[in-house]
């Protein structure tokens, strides 16, 4: 009889999918990512304390958010390297996905451009990609993933 916990619905990263909208009608996934990292979404926040203001402390008001970054670490193949690499030579934002392996799949879409996509060439180990994508716009929370990307 095996161990099983009682209170964690933590779920394992294992089963994570990462994909690219193919410009025309389907997403694509890329192969043999290792991690993903983000989206670091922020917000930053406005000053508006005064020589009015009470009780000694600074008061902020809301400002813009901040989709942040996505990084990625993967394996090196040709195959996703070309679609990175063409993906970093375009001037325009691409449609991104990771797909949770959770029980309703949830997903996180975005809008992004790859701003970084250096090669790692160890003497000892494998070829690896640390991908940088500059999110552009809202994160959209999806439940189902793969559905055509949201504008």
């Amino acid at each position: 009889m095996g161990c099983a916990l009682d209170s964690s619905n933590a779920i394992a990263g294992v089963g994570t999918i990462f994909h690219r909208w193919d410009d025309v009608s389907s997403w694509v996934e890329l192969a043999e990512i290792n991690s993903i990292s983000g989206p670091s979404m922020s917000r930053e926040t406005i000053d508006v304390t005064s020589l009015s203001s009470t009780g000694g402390f600074k008061e902020f008001i809301a400002g813009f958010r901040d989709g942040g970054t996505v990084n990625l670490t993967m394996n090196f193949t040709r195959a996703t390297f070309s679609i990175i690499y063409a993906d970093f030579e375009d001037d325009s934002p691409h449609f991104y996905e990771i797909v949770l392996p959770d029980d309703v799949n949830t997903s996180f879409e975005f809008c992004g451009l790859v701003t970084e996509c250096p090669l790692d060439i160890p003497t000892d180990d494998k070829i690896t990609v640390s991908v940088t994508i500059k999110i552009s716009g809202r994160v959209a929370m999806n439940s189902g993933g793969s559905a055509a990307p949201s504008s």
